[in-house]
């Protein structure tokens, strides 16, 4: 069904060794509205969604992995050399000891990843408002982390991450816009 390339979307780099912008960084990994979630809950909705938007929810739902895979290696990076000293400074002794230096969903406090992040109402243009709003909490999430990050390789990634985050919201909003004229027409669902 898909091609897998084994190359990033976009390069991946970092400066230095940093666990504290590894522990922010996981928020994207495993939080609420990180890129799991994004990737789930889009996949998830698009066997109800109507056809017009289907390929929508599958695309941005696809990429959504891919930006995990980004995310997955930036935190890689920011822990590879850090010392367990520099980890307990960092608040993430707890992820050490359950976890080593491997990648745990779970958010930036240690909260694990649950379902309850992915949301399906059942109703396509309800969904779709759910969509626009969670590309723009992560978004804004990016924002947040690039405003903490004194790493400007880092930071070049995450703004390109950002961006895709403003596309994805726009591209959800064109399918509300679609879904409204076609439900003006007849009764879609």
């Amino acid at each position: 069904m898909w091609v897998y390339e084994k190359k990033l979307q976009y390069p991946v780099k970092v400066s230095a060794c940093n666990p504290m912008l590894a522990k922010f960084l996981i928020e994207q990994y495993g939080g609420a509205d990180g890129e799991l979630a994004a990737a789930l809950r889009y996949l998830n909705q698009r066997y109800t969604i109507p056809d017009k938007v289907i390929g929508l929810l599958t695309d941005i739902g696809t990429e959504e992995f891919a930006h995990l895979e980004m995310i997955a290696t930036m935190v890689y990076k920011l822990m590879k050399d850090a010392t367990p000293d520099q980890i307990k400074a960092a608040g993430l002794a707890g992820h050490y000891a359950d976890h080593g230096k491997d990648l745990f969903y779970h958010n930036a406090a240690g909260v694990p990843f649950t379902a309850t992040y992915i949301q399906a109402k059942g109703d396509p243009i309800t969904d779709l408002y759910e969509d626009i709003a969670a590309e723009e909490k992560a978004r804004a999430t990016y924002q947040w982390i690039i405003n903490l990050s004194d790493d400007p390789d880092l930071n070049d990634g995450l703004r390109f991450l950002r961006e895709r985050e403003i596309i994805h919201s726009q591209r959800f909003r064109e399918a509300v816009e679609i879904l409204k004229e076609e439900q003006g027409k007849k009764k879609i669902f």
